[in-house]
């Protein structure tokens, strides 16, 4: 009876250990250094997260004619929903899932505030954004370095004519605090 009773308790923990052990990170601070800013990213559910970035970030001039040549840097907001389809497959490979290290698909949208500046010979005033979809991976590793890319396309609204343009996002920097949510790791 002692040894089944012992059976049961293990293969509780073993289901308990399996149905929560691979979820996202309940929430992480990162500094980035290639676009200067800070970012918060927090569990949603079982492999979603909310990724929000407040930084100075590189970005695609859409008042421009030739906007995918003309790039600046501009003070924004980025969020983005997303999910990480692959960290299942990662732990099973012994891969490390630490810091949501995994592939994933979100909606993102953004919002940039560059101020009044002169394009092409014309005053452009006001704030700018995009509404789109990226495919992106992001890998952290026990040092706190971490680095996410995605890229996609998005629709361009603001004080010019809306576009649909190429979306690409490069994050690097560190985990400046995490609060684990893989139990056991």
């Amino acid at each position: 009876m002692r040894r089944l009773l012992f059976l049961a308790f293990l293969l509780i923990g073993f289901l308990t250990q399996a149905q929560y052990g691979t979820n996202c990170e309940i929430r992480q601070f990162k500094l980035n250094a290639f676009n200067p800013g800070i970012e918060y990213e927090m569990a949603l559910g079982v492999n979603s997260t909310l990724d929000i970035r407040v930084a100075y970030q590189v970005a695609l001039e859409p008042a421009s004619s030739q906007p995918l040549e003309d790039f600046d840097f501009f003070p924004a907001i980025t969020v983005q929903n997303r999910y990480y389809h692959n960290l299942n497959s990662r732990e099973r490979r012994r891969r490390s899932i630490y810091g949501n290290s995994g592939n994933y698909i979100a909606p993102s949208a953004a919002i940039f505030s560059p101020g009044d500046r002169v394009v092409e010979g014309q005053l452009v005033d006001g704030i700018h954004g995009y509404g789109g979809l990226v495919y992106g991976i992001q890998r952290s590793f026990d040092s706190g370095f971490s680095f996410s890319i995605d890229a996609g396309a998005g629709y361009y609204v603001g004080p010019f004519k809306g576009t649909i343009q190429p979306v690409v996002n490069l994050s690097i920097g560190w985990i400046i605090s995490e609060k684990r949510w893989c139990v056991g790791l």
